[in-house]
This record gives C-alpha cells, structure tokens and sequence, in this order.
C-alpha cells in the first residue's frame, strides 16, 4: 500500500503535468487571440505606411499566470531593443517567455520561449521559432514562411547535430501568421470600426496545421487589475472541441482601449479548473498606459 508521501507526490506531478500543458496553452492565447481582431478590423497585413502607433523597440510585457487562487507562473513578452534584416527586409525581433513558480518548478520545471521576426512594414511573420524546455522534453523548432507561395517549411533541431536538419512544407492560408505576429497585429486594431456582437475570421499557422477561427466582440468592461483599473475592450474566441478547454466560449480576453492595446487579461475555463494571465508590469511603452483614477 503507497503512503500518504507517495500518493501525494504523485497526485502533485498529475497536476505538474496539467500545468504545463495549461502554461504553454495560456502562453500562446495570450499572444495569438488577439490576432483575430486584425482580420476582421484590418485584413491581411498591416498596410505600409498605417504607421506604428502603439510600441516600441525595448518594450517589455510582465503577467503572472493563474491556476484557481494560485499563482503558478509568468510570462514576459519583449520586443528585442534592435532592429533586424530578414529576408532582405527590416524586422522587429519579438520573444515570448513563459515558465513555472519556484513552488511547481522543483517537480517540473517548464522555461519555454516563443519568438518572431516581424516585417516593420505589413507586421508580417518571415521567420518563428519556439524553444521548448519542459522537465525532460526538448524541442527546437524554426519556421520559415513564404507568403507568396502560400508555404511555411517547419525545421526541427537535431538534438545529436545541433543543426536543423528535419524539413516539412505545409500549406498556408493567405495572410497567416505566427503566434507572435498575432499578438502584435492585436495591437494595430481599430476598434472603433467593431460593434458588440461583431464576429471576426483569423487565420494563422502553428507547428503543422494552417487554420482560420471565429472571434466574438463583446464589448468594453473595466477591470481591477494590480497596476488599477484599466478600460478594456473583451474578445471571447469561438473554440472548437478539444481536450483542454471546457466549452465553444471557454476564453475570454481582455485588450487596453488606450492607444497601447496590451492584453491587459485572459480567461480560460478548463476541464481541470479555471486558470488565465493577468499585467503586473511593464517597461518602455510607447505611450503611458490609461489609468482610471
């Protein structure tokens, strides 16, 4: 018969592995959900001269990741201080990180980081790649997109060569992109063209499969949040089944109305539970965050 120690500890690792798969899951709401609201508001890329209005080189982007009343995790979003050439055009570097509390990490650490080259022009994805460190699994992975043939060719490292050896092309919906470049095309929305009950149609690409969702407008609610309250515009994706989420409007998300249009918080009702992000901080916004006194 197992001791009280051992039931535990198991039960606890159960629960580790939730909350990976729930880490990286909230990781990658937060930056791709809000993509959904370009393509209805703005379709395909952003058009050249619309001007960036919203952030800035340097920018940094601090949650803290939620499961119930527990606070199990964080999440930094960064837009790299320098400027780089991708496929002969000038792009912003963009990196999203997302690990575990001290509390989970001593079972199973999880330090996973998502990134992006996005055209400074149309904020169009050139090239994404994840890096993915979960207790013992490792997974190094780079994708090229070429937008005028419809293809994203999927590299893998090989973890003997350190080379990305392992190719595959897959198709593409036109104007897909990454997670990242969701996460940014969010915040060149004009939300003034978008009514409550307004649906808009997305279209992306992640790890194998190309893919277009439904998104519901819901209108504007002010939040409580850490740094005060903060306007709001609220998103809620159209989910389709799956094994994670519990629901078609399982999700629900939270934009800041001011100029900046950070996700300020998100929302997800699992089978396991509740669980979501929320802004604790930030540095080097372009334009100073609306507060409401």
């Amino acid at each position: 018969m197992r001791s009280a120690t051992t039931v535990y500890l198991s039960e606890l690792r159960h629960f580790i592995c939730i909350e990976g798969c729930m880490i990286r899951s909230i990781l990658i709401f937060a930056l791709s959900w809000g993509l959904a609201s370009s393509a209805g508001a703005q379709p395909g890329p952003v058009k050249k001269g619309t001007g960036n209005s919203s952030f800035k080189t340097g920018e940094e982007l601090t949650y803290k990741v939620t499961f119930g009343f527990m606070t199990v995790g964080k999440s930094v979003t960064r837009v790299d201080p320098n400027l780089y050439q991708v496929n002969g055009k000038t792009c912003y570097k963009i990196d999203a990180f997302g690990e575990t509390s001290d509390w989970i990490s001593w079972v199973a650490r999880i330090d996973d980081n998502w990134g992006a080259y996005l055209d400074t022009s149309s904020v169009s994805t050139q090239v994404s790649y994840r890096k993915l460190r979960e207790a013992r699994y490792r997974l190094d992975e780079r994708t090229d997109f070429d937008h005028g043939a419809g293809k994203a060719v999927v590299s893998v490292k090989d973890k003997k060569t350190g080379k990305f050896s392992t190719k595959k092309t897959f198709d593409i919906p036109e104007y897909a992109t990454d997670l990242i470049g969701g996460f940014i095309h969010l915040r060149f929305i004009d939300f003034s063209r978008l009514k409550k009950g307004d649906t808009i149609s997305i279209a992306g690409f992640l790890e194998d499969t190309g893919y277009h969702l439904k998104v519901h407008y819901a209108g504007k609610q002010t939040l409580e949040t850490r740094l005060g309250k903060i306007s709001c515009h609220v998103l809620v994706p159209r989910m389709p089944d799956n094994k994670l989420f519990d629901g078609e409007n399982s999700i629900r998300v939270w934009i800041s109305e001011d100029t900046n249009r950070i996700p300020v918080k998100i929302e997800a009702k699992m089978f396991v539970g509740s669980t979501g992000i929320e802004l604790t901080g930030h540095k080097n916004l372009k334009n100073k965050l609306r507060i409401i006194p």
